[in-house]
């Protein structure tokens, strides 16, 4: 036992405890966490930024609202996805990619009927996905196309780009894939492969999946290793502003790239996973020190991801 946290200590591994209390109850003011916690303020902030995200095509509040509403919101549209305003973990999101007749089709193939769909959104409406178990709001939004580079290692869903930022330093990133285990979505807790990268060029390094170090997609069989990520610089820019966006200083920025609108900011994470170490075989504890002592505040964003 002593020699495993010995070599987690030497790995440099921040775990959750550490997090906690080292980062994320001394550098995130309590006051902002609603500004995160809340996708639907997080898409407020962005927008006032002049920042990208996915549109938003409606918003449900109440049983009634979802009850008279529901067909003549959806109708217009054969893509979208159902997410909680306050959910965590990518739990209760729902992907739309086709209609089927008078009927709608998961990413992964399942037809579902309107009352499915209300089912589904009466569930987000009662709390069952959101971080404090209170009543929420179901937002409905545009369902981000990815880009053709992900098409081989990437199975269905969209995958996204996790940056960790520090003091408005972005420190440790990674791909999020899905798999056909995490049905289609990019969640490292129902499957999803996390795929580190290297920050100083924007290319992969090699892949996790459920605490399994691999180098090849399990579905696409295409290798996962030494992939470009498109527009990297401007990834990075977009995660390093989101420190004066979000009053937040240890932070995880989550975007994904959109085949014909580019970079879009999906959410903001106080409390990023630490799985992400796992992809990149590295621990966040020296780069995190490197900052706190450089004292890098108020400067220029090209500066800090400098």
């Amino acid at each position: 036992m002593f020699g495993i946290i010995k070599r987690f200590k030497e790995f440099g591994l921040v775990g959750i405890n550490k997090r906690n209390a080292g980062y994320t109850l001394s550098y995130n003011p309590r006051k902002n966490y609603p500004l995160v916690d809340n996708k639907l303020k997080t898409k407020q902030l962005a927008l006032d930024a002049n920042l990208a995200v996915p549109e938003l095509y409606d918003v449900i509040e109440s049983v009634g609202q979802l009850k008279c509403c529901l067909r003549e919101t959806l109708n217009p549209y054969s893509e979208f996805v159902i997410k909680p305003a306050q959910g965590s973990g990518g739990d209760g999101i729902l992907v739309i990619a086709d209609r089927f007749e008078e009927d709608w089709q998961t990413v992964n193939g399942q037809i579902l009927s309107l009352w499915d769909i209300e089912q589904h959104i009466n569930n987000i409406l009662s709390g069952i996905y959101s971080l404090s178990g209170m009543p929420d709001k179901a937002m409905i939004e545009y369902c981000v196309k990815f880009d053709p580079l992900f098409s081989k290692i990437s199975y269905q869903g969209v995958p996204d780009v996790r940056i960790i930022v520090f003091q408005g330093v972005p420190v440790m990133g990674m791909v999020r894939l899905p798999t056909r285990k995490s049905s289609g979505k990019a969640n490292l807790h129902q499957g999803a492969i996390g795929l580190g990268i290297d920050m100083s060029c924007g290319t992969t390094l090699t892949g996790v999946q459920d605490n399994k170090i691999i180098k090849i997609h399990p579905d696409t069989r295409n290798s996962i290793v030494n992939v470009q990520i498109p527009q990297w610089d401007k990834l990075l820019e977009i995660a390093a502003g989101c420190y004066e966006l979000s009053g937040m200083g240890y932070l995880g920025v989550d975007i994904v790239l959109d085949r014909d609108l580019g970079p879009l900011i999906l959410e903001l994470n106080a409390r990023p996973g630490l799985a992400i170490q796992i992809a990149n075989r590295v621990g966040l504890e020296g780069r995190l020190k490197r900052v706190e002592k450089a004292k890098l505040d108020n400067i220029p964003i090209a500066d800090r991801i400098a």
